[in-house]
This record gives C-alpha cells, sequence and structure tokens, in this order.
C-alpha cells in the first residue's frame, strides 16, 4: 500500500491506497473548518497546531495497516509552509521507522488524481482546477506531463466566494454558504460584471467582482436575508460565467475531446450544471471527482502517490522540502 498524508491547509488527513488494484483502504479527513470560522479564514500557526494534534489521532487508527506500506506519500507543494510541515515532519519519521522511500506529491496533481480514486487514470483531458488557492486551466498529458493554459490574476475562484462571505458576515469557508443562499436569492438583482469578458486573453480574475459586491453592499443598508441571497445568488452568477467564458475560450483554441472540474470548489452544483450543458452542446466528455473527494484529502494524495511509485520517482529524506508557493508548468 501506499500510505499518504494531506497538511497543506486546513484539513488533516491520511489513506492507504492498495497499488495492485487501486483499492483506498483506510482513509479519514478531519476538517478544522469550525476552529477556524470565527476568524473568517485559515490561521496558519493555529492549523498547524491543529495537525500537530490530529495527524498522529488518525494514524494511530491505521497503524494495523503499517506492516503493508512500501512508500509514503505527502504534500509538499504548494501550501501553508507552516502546516505543510506537519505532514512533511511526519512523512520522515515513518521513511525512518518503515524504512520504506518517500514520495513528495504536489497538492495540485493530487486533485487531479482524485478524478481516479480507486480506478486507473484516463488521460490525457483538458482539466479545470477551482479551489480556495487556486484557479487554472490544465492540459493534463500524464503524470508527469501537465502544463498550465491559464491561471488567476488575482483571487482565487473559492477564495472570491470566501471573502464575499466574509464581507456579509456569514463565516468560513464561504462556497458552501453562498451556494445555499444563492438557491433562494434573485440572481438578476444585481448586475454584477463578468471579470474579462471584453479582453481576449486566456486568463482569470476575481478581484473586479468582488470588489463590485463590496461596492454594492456599502450602499445598502439594514441588510434583509433576502438581500443577502439575491447578492449570494448574483455573484455566484457572475462567478462561473466568467468560468464558462474563459473555459470556451479554451475550448475553441484547443478542441479537447475530454474535459474534468477538480478541487474544492467543484463541488459547486450550480457550476457542473453549466459546465454539463456546455460540454453536452459540443460533445465533449465531461468528468468530475466524487464530492466527497473534491476538497483536500489524502486519498488523492495517494492515488497520484501510486503513479509516482510505479515510476520509481522517490526523493530522499534530506531533499524533501516544503515548498508553499510553487506551482505546475505554464505554456
Amino acid at each position: 500500500m501506499i500510505l499518504a498524508i494531506e497538511s497543506s491547509c486546513d484539513d488533516s488527513s491520511i489513506a492507504l491506497t492498495r497499488v495492485e488494484d487501486y483499492k483506498l483502504i483506510f482513509h479519514k479527513k478531519i476538517s478544522q473548518e469550525f476552529a477556524h470560522s470565527e476568524y473568517g479564514g485559515v490561521v496558519p500557526e493555529l492549523a498547524s497546531r491543529l495537525h500537530a494534534e490530529a495527524l498522529p489521532r488518525i494514524l494511530e487508527e491505521a497503524k494495523e495497516y503499517l506492516t503493508y506500506v512500501r512508500a509514503v506519500a505527502v504534500t509538499n507543494e504548494p501550501g501553508l509552509s507552516v502546516t505543510l510541515m506537519e505532514g512533511v515532519m511526519m512523512a520522515k519519521a515513518l521513511h525512518l521507522a518503515l524504512q520504506v522511500p518517500l514520495i513528495g506529491v504536489n497538492h495540485l496533481v493530487g486533485h487531479i488524481y482524485s478524478l481516479f480514486i480507486e480506478q486507473e487514470e484516463q488521460l490525457p483531458k483538458m482539466v479545470l482546477l477551482v479551489s480556495g488557492g487556486h484557479t487554472m486551466l490544465l492540459d493534463v498529458k500524464a503524470y508527469n506531463d501537465m502544463q498550465v493554459l491559464a491561471t488567476t490574476l488575482d483571487d482565487s475562484f473559492g477564495e472570491s466566494f470566501d471573502k464575499v462571505a466574509k464581507m456579509m458576515g456569514l463565516g468560513y469557508p464561504g462556497g458552501p454558504v453562498i451556494e445555499k443562499l444563492a438557491r433562494e436569492g434573485d440572481e438578476n438583482r444585481f448586475n454584477f460584471p463578468v471579470p474579462l469578458s471584453k479582453s481576449d486573453k486566456l486568463a482569470f480574475s476575481y478581484s473586479g467582482l468582488k470588489n463590485a459586491v463590496r461596492l454594492a453592499l456599502s450602499e445598502m443598508k439594514n441588510l434583509s436575508q433576502q438581500d443577502i441571497a439575491d447578492i449570494a445568488a448574483s455573484f455566484q452568477k457572475a462567478a462561473i460565467e466568467h468560468l464558462l467564458q474563459k473555459t470556451k475560450k479554451a475550448f475553441d483554441l484547443y478542441n479537447p475531446r475530454e474535459f474534468a472540474i477538480v478541487g474544492g470548489a467543484s463541488a459547486n452544483l450550480r457550476l457542473r450544471d453549466e459546465f454539463t450543458r456546455e460540454c453536452e452542446r459540443r460533445d465533449i466528455a465531461i468528468s468530475f471527482a466524487p464530492l466527497e473527494f473534491c476538497a483536500d484529502n489524502a486519498a488523492m494524495i495517494a492515488r497520484a502517490g501510486i503513479e509516482a511509485f510505479k515510476r520509481g520517482d522517490f526523493i530522499a529524506m534530506e531533499d524533501l522540502q516544503v515548498m508553499p508557493r510553487s506551482c505546475l508548468v505554464a505554456v
């Protein structure tokens, strides 16, 4: 089995996946959302302390499988440096204790392999990755052959939901609460601008849309629940339309036959519906990660780790370093 550890942000997770048939044997995740909710976002030092408590507890539950472990895979890039370090230090300790090789996994590659948990990889694909930290279009040919076609110039898709929710005092994380409120709102009440709608640039941007929401809120007094729902719906409509507009441009440029959406924000059902309709119209096969594996988790890190294991893509303990700002290769 591959033992995998994920601690790139605010989810502590460990998984064990069988190499032979990709079977997920053990998986557990402890979320820190409640601990960070009062602050409106993740507090890195608090997250690090919570990982230090949670990861050993999860490992204790998985100890019966340790004799079957043939490699330890760990997220070491990108993410919060102080939280990545918690997972990396545990991985190094297990490497020494079990005498098995180490695998460093890029968190973004892990999200791509969330598509293939308990199954073989099916590549190539164009992939849209939407999360709290990243928004990018990727040309994914293989585990070690993927390039960035477009990325965000400022805020990410998921980050914009978090910030809009914070403006309205809705807590953290913002994605689920905005999506829920939007179902009760009038998405046409506020004419929020779709970012870069008049630009041919293949890129994403959410700072302008976020600012438009801020200005709308500043002009309103004594917000009612309906006001909040209408703002949520109007914001969500513009945010998703921006993704659609730029992805349609990429479809025209690259003519993919298979397309997928991954990342924590890919759990948004409105987003899934809009993209499914567009892909059906173009006869492009579309796929999503299962909802339970959209957000950060060790199961996706283990699945990516299997590909590295098969290639003998191991890393020496002294070379396994935390790289908080690393990314994939841009075209």
